[in-house]
Formats: C-alpha cells, structure tokens, sequence
C-alpha cells in the first residue's frame, strides 16, 4: 500500500513538472513578468527552482522600499547592497527607492550613482527619514536620463552648468531648493520635458523660491499644486509660457499666475482654488478671471473658484469658450454668478456637473439672467447637481435648466439621505420642461451629510 502511495505522489510530482509551462519560457517573457513585481518580491522567486534562482537580477528595473522589509535579521541597508551587486541587466530601465529608515547620506549617493553607470533611464526618489538628503550633481548630467521624480526630504543644488535633453517627465514633490531661481534653472536645462509635477509648500515670509518660471516649448501636461498651512496667503509668481500644453491642473492658493503665450492646444483643465477665509477671497476676482480666461480652448473644464466677491450678472469672460463641452463646477455660497457668466460664453457646452461647497448657506450670490437672453447651451444633453438641498436659488438654477435645455435628455439630482428622494422628485417634476425627451432622475448619496 505504501508503494502504491509513493508511486502515485512521485506521478504527481512528474505531472506538476510537466504541467509547469512558465518555466518553459524565454528568460525575457519571464524577466517582463518579473517586472510587474517590486524588487523584494521578485527575489522570492528564486527558491522556486535553479531555472528561477537568478531571473531576478536579469529585470530591467529596481523596485525597492525600506518599509516592506523591516522586522527582518538583515538590515535593509545591506539587503539594497546585495541588490544592487547582485543585479546584472545591462541597462537599469528604472530605480524606484523608497526610504525612510535613518541613514548616512553617503549611502544615499552610492545607490544614486550605481544608477547612473548602469544607465539608468527613470529614477525615482522618494525620501522621508527625518534628514534633508542632497541630489548628487550626476543626476543632472545624466544623459539616458528620461524621467525623474523627487519626492520628500530631498534637497536640488543645482551645477553651474548641466543638460538633461533626453528628460521627457519630471516630477518635483514637495522638495527643497537652494535657491529662489533653482526651479527655473532646472526647467530650463530640460528643453524636451512633455510632462511636468509640481507640488510645493508655501511658507509665508520665507524668501526661498518664491518665483517660478516654466518656459517649455513640448510641455504637453502640466500639473502644479501649491500647499500652504499658513494664516496668510502665499506670495509667489508663477510664469507659464507652453504653447503646444495640452493637459493643466492647478490646486492651491492663488498668487501671480501668467501665461505668457496662448493655450491653443489645450483639451483638458483643472482649475481648484484653496481658499484662506472670506477676506482674503474678496482680493482673487481678477486674478482668478484673468487665469480662467486662458483656458478658454479646453474641451473639458473642472473649476472650482472657492469664493468670490459677486461682481453682478454680465459678461467677466471676454472670451468664448466655444471647444468646451464638459464642465464640472464646484459651486459655494457666492460663486453661482461665476458659473452664469460661464454658461453664457459655453454655446457648444453638452455635460453640466455641480458639485455643492457650502460653508455658509447665508449671503447666497444669485442673479436671474436678464430678459430675453440666451444663456445656455442648445446643445446641453446631461446635466448633475450633487448636494441638492431645495434652497431657493438651487430650486431656481433648475427651474432655469429644464425650461432653456432644448436638447436635454438626463438631469439627476443627488441629495443626502436627510431629504426624501420621493418628495424631491415630485417638487422638481411639476417645472416646465423644455425637452420632452429630459429624464428626471433623484438619487440619495450616503456621502452628503
């Protein structure tokens, strides 16, 4: 009975090999596979067989966090040495390390240069250990360099002089400079940078880069994220000068924001204002008018404007906006004319999508259109409204909708679970329909208060 049992795990076993076609595989299928995984898991691999025992050092790509091996007897310093001199690609397609153990810079330098002779064509970086880490001066003269991102407790000194041509992607989040024109410096050595992050912390009263300067003639996307934990708001300038962008989002607080060329090119925006209080609001109205104007060519507009002083129903965009067909506005207590003057130069607008911001449910800025104006897309088909709470103004912008959309054919109206959907329904249905083909549809949404 016994050797019945061993035959028949050993015709298993025999069965298991055959069945195991994956090992089969060339060594590139099976290193592209490989390269799906992070470093740590790819080493795993190699107890599964000889065939797998040094697979991963043929992968085109480090993948290393400090935080997926720690609890472990060997210290994460030593196991990304052994990494690294293990590791036989020819060409290192990407070094992703993520860090946040306590460490001498120095080792720090090692692994970013190891990188850079193994010609290395995406680095990404991302520090967070407690110490201000400075970028070796070899990154800035890496020529197989494509893609570069900074991220944490990383310090960019720049060199006298340096060229990044083959740079296509850089992402720069939340680092430090050494000096107020280091950003612009380093853009600058970038003449074929298509795609562009930026996050920074503003800090009041502090003098170090407080000018920015973005002139790049292939930026395709650009995306720019000012933070500030102040009482105040920032002070900083900001130059953009990308004649063929075809991508911008901007979240944070307004300051000086210029376009020095026209965004012909450009399909999509993202345009969200923080705000630091009604006070400081009041002050944006020209600033923010001034910005919005320039994405008059986007097809696809997010705008959130935060509050601003109510000018009065008219014309604040001299431009039209005729490419635009989707517009999402996050609506507050005293943007509603900002969002009429926007309808009134949308002509080919298709999709409408509010989304409510309420601080305040008094001081609400509202102001019929005047007479016998058309104000509103003829081609508008879908319009959304989430945060309905049937105050007067919301009941009056949908009045407004369902009697001008000729061509509308979806209007769903989301409200918290405090409402009935029922009685909404039935208050909304009794308006006059422009478009006898407009569903009328209310949807309770757990996520509004």
């Amino acid at each position: 009975m016994a050797h019945l049992s061993a035959q028949s795990n050993s015709k298993c076993t025999e069965h298991f090999w055959d069945k195991d076609r994956l090992s089969n595989l060339p060594d590139s299928l099976l290193c592209h596979i490989l390269s799906f995984l992070s470093t740590d898991e790819a080493v795993v691999t190699s107890i599964l067989s000889s065939r797998w025992k040094t697979l991963w050092t043929l992968v085109p790509k480090i993948d290393f966090q400090d935080t997926s091996i720690r609890g472990r007897s060997v210290s994460p310093l030593r196991i990304l040495y052994s990494v690294l001199a293990q590791h036989t690609a020819p060409i290192l397609s990407n070094f992703t390390l993520s860090w946040r153990s306590p460490c001498d810079s120095s080792h720090c330098d090692n692994w970013v240069d190891t990188a850079i002779l193994r010609k290395v064509q995406t680095l990404d970086l991302h520090f967070e250990c407690g110490q201000l880490f400075e970028l070796p001066h070899t990154v800035f003269h890496c020529k197989t360099l494509v893609g570069l991102e900074l991220y944490g407790e990383i310090e960019v000194d720049l060199p006298p002089s340096f060229q990044l041509p083959s740079l296509k992607i850089l992402r720069l989040c939340e680092i430090c400079y050494t000096s107020n024109d280091s950003f612009s410096s380093l853009c600058a050595a970038c003449p074929n940078l298509e795609d562009l992050t930026v996050i920074y912390e503003c800090i009041v009263g502090n003098d170090n880069i407080v000018s920015f300067k973005i002139n790049l003639p292939f930026l395709k996307l650009l995306r720019i994220e000012f933070i500030s934990f102040e009482t105040e708001p920032p002070d900083y300038k900001l130059e953009i000068c990308t004649p063929i962008l075809e991508r911008f989002r901007f979240l944070g607080y307004l300051s000086n924001v210029v376009f020095l060329e026209k965004l012909a090119h450009l399909i999509e925006a993202h345009f969200v204002v923080c705000g630091l209080g009604h006070v400081f609001e009041m002050c944006y109205s020209d600033k923010l008018f001034k910005i919005v104007r320039a994405l008059n060519s986007s097809k696809f507009l997010e705008l959130f404007p935060g509050d601003v002083e109510c000018i009065g129903f008219g014309y604040i965009y001299p431009s039209m906006f005729q490419n635009l067909v989707r517009l999402n506005f996050k609506v507050t207590q005293s943007n509603w004319h900002v969002l009429q003057s926007l309808l009134v130069v949308a002509p080919n607008l298709e999709v409408l999508v509010l989304d409510k911001h309420y601080c305040r449910k008094n001081q609400l800025c509202w102001m019929e259109p005047p007479d016998g104006s058309r104000c509103l897309s003829s081609r508008l088909t879908t319009f959304d409204f989430n945060g309905y709470e049937e105050l007067g103004h919301e009941v009056e912008f949908i009045k407004y909708i369902l009697k001008e959309a000729i061509a509308l054919n979806t209007i769903t109206i989301k409200v918290s679970a405090l409402h009935s959907k029922e009685s909404v329904l039935k208050k909304l249905s009794m308006f006059p329909r422009h478009s006898t083909t407009c569903l009328l549809t209310v949807e309770i949404d757990n996520s509004l208060e």
